[in-house]
């Protein structure tokens, strides 16, 4: 009678462990398969919307590039009896502002793209002071003007167009 009862007991917990066993892999791979169709929905939508975040900020830091290029902003700031000074000034703030609008794209472009923006920021200004010092004070925005292109013009490549070829081959990779 004890063996029995050890023997019915014994096929009870066999049976339930086999079922147990048998509901687990069943389920595992249904989960897995939940699991699986759930992120893929979830990520989706993200990264759409950080393609899109992406893409806007190549296209600010485009425009912030053409912004601060001399060519662009002594035509885009000049008036006419402007003298060196107010004119290293006004470009000075204006490509200080722009910076600063723009600072915040830095979280959506590769490290280096970063850091070459801000060097081509950097060099415009270095550039624009080299030459205001270079001016006697009483010079105009047009003697200005003219010594900051003859330095452009002496480089073997403009920092501009690499600066927006930079952008360009990052905006390609994504």
């Amino acid at each position: 009678m004890g063996i029995n009862i050890l023997l019915d007991i014994l096929k009870y917990t066999v049976s339930g462990c086999l079922v147990v066993i048998g509901a687990y892999f069943l389920f595992k791979s249904r989960f897995q398969n939940s699991t699986t169709n759930n992120t893929s929905s979830i990520n989706t939508p993200l990264s759409k919307d950080i393609i899109a975040l992406k893409l806007q900020a190549f296209e600010r830091l485009t425009l912030f590039i053409e912004r601060i290029n001399p060519l662009n902003i002594f035509v885009r700031l000049y008036q006419p009896g402007m003298l060196v000074k107010e004119m290293q000034g006004l470009i000075l703030a204006e490509i200080r502002a722009e910076y600063q609008h723009n600072i915040t794209q830095q979280l959506y472009v590769n490290t280096d793209t970063w850091v070459l923006i801000k060097r081509v920021k950097d060099d415009t200004i270095g550039i624009i002071n080299a030459a205001a010092q270079q001016l006697d004070q009483q010079a105009t925005a047009v003697d200005l003007s003219k010594l900051v292109f003859n330095r452009l013009s002496g480089l073997e490549e403009s920092p501009y167009d690499l600066a927006l070829r930079v952008i360009k081959t990052e905006m390609e990779e994504l």
